[in-house]
């Protein structure tokens, strides 16, 4: 079975099927969601959304930001975790959370978080000796971390409460219960599968062991409490009325953030919107749209202008060190050496 997974697999890579189904989801996403926002906010009264955004207590907003922070606090986890899976310990935790904090704001925000993220994290890890194939193993297990957590509360949330998923995806209730429960089937298979023994993703130098089932578990965990932080930031910020409860918000809300991933649209704008407005259509659409806008600007446009500020002073940092051990290396050998250039003999050379 396994072996015939690996042939279909390699028969869509090499056909680029995968390649073309993505971007045709891509492309079906984006164009749903515009057309959704199109209807939906026709009749949107812009002052009652400033209005809106003016009337939010600072309490919440403040509970919101400190909410958000400690959702990136969680996210600095998954590259400890992952650079911790693949055996490279010399590299501290500083270091890991800032390429987990500036990748994924910097991806959340550019949009194709798996190459502008993975561009962030080469930059930063290749400073400590790790090359390519050791980035994209860490970018390999934080999504796998990422995606665990999703599954987890996306099939204990539906399974809760199969109406806050039919809301979006306009699916019989039961038969959203039945879809979650068969992800939390999968997820337990997946955890025991994990478990029974060591097990590895990919070929040669770019085989993965994944996680062993203990571990598998701690994955789970991270991501369920950064999606939980994520969740209560939103929660803060929707309307009081109706008072439809947590669960019901936080499904509403991972659903919303997985279309956004999957549309690859910087920060899963529109998409993200379109989900958000159609699953809490009990709300009043400006208070909704205020309190979407806040959290825009809590999660995606601080995190990303302190990412950018961050990254700046690094390589300042780093380009005036760099500096100051040239003029060092000068002082100490003022007069540069005039050495006899150096013949390396190749293979077969009988140096006639």
């Amino acid at each position: 079975m396994l072996e015939a997974i690996r042939r279909a697999t390699s028969f869509l890579r090499q056909k680029q099927v995968l390649h073309k189904l993505g971007v045709l989801i891509s492309i079906t996403v984006i164009a749903v969601a515009c057309y959704v926002l199109y209807h939906m906010l026709r009749g949107i009264d812009t002052n009652e959304v400033i209005d809106a955004i003016k009337g939010t207590e600072p309490r919440r907003i403040a509970l919101a930001a400190l909410f958000v922070a400690a959702g990136y606090f969680t996210l600095t986890f998954y590259d400890w975790f992952a650079v911790r899976a693949i055996g490279q310990h010399h590299v501290p935790y500083r270091v890991r959370a800032l390429a987990a904090f500036t990748s994924y704001s910097i991806g959340h925000n550019v949009g194709a978080s798996v190459f502008t993220g993975g561009a962030v994290r080469y930059r930063i890890y290749s400073a400590w000796g790790l090359n390519a194939i050791d980035v994209a193993k860490i970018c390999f297990l934080a999504g796998l971390t990422f995606w665990l957590g999703n599954a987890a509360v996306l099939g204990l949330g539906i399974a809760y409460h199969p109406e806050a998923a039919a809301a979006i995806d306009q699916l019989p209730a039961w038969l959203n219960r039945v879809a979650a429960f068969g992800i939390l089937i999968a997820l337990v298979g997946y955890v025991a599968w994990v478990w029974a023994q060591p097990r590895g993703v990919g070929r040669g130098p770019w085989t993965v062991t994944l996680p062993g089932g203990p571990l598998t578990l701690l994955q789970i965990a991270i991501g369920i409490v950064d999606l939980g932080f994520c969740a209560l930031a939103m929660y803060m910020l929707v309307p009081d009325e109706p008072d439809i409860g947590f669960v019901v918000v936080a499904v509403i809300f991972v659903s919303a953030t997985l279309l956004g991933f999957a549309s690859h649209s910087p920060g899963g704008l529109g998409v993200f919107d379109a989900a958000m407005l159609v699953g809490l259509w009990q709300m009043d659409r400006e208070e909704l749209l205020a309190g979407m806008l806040l959290f825009r600007v809590l999660y995606y446009i601080g995190p990303f202008v302190i990412s950018v500020i961050l990254l700046t002073l690094r390589e300042i940092i780093i380009g005036a060190r760099s500096k100051r051990l040239r003029q060092l290396a000068s002082a100490a050998d003022p007069e540069p050496r005039h050495e006899a250039p150096v013949y390396v003999r190749e293979r077969g050379d009988t140096g006639a």
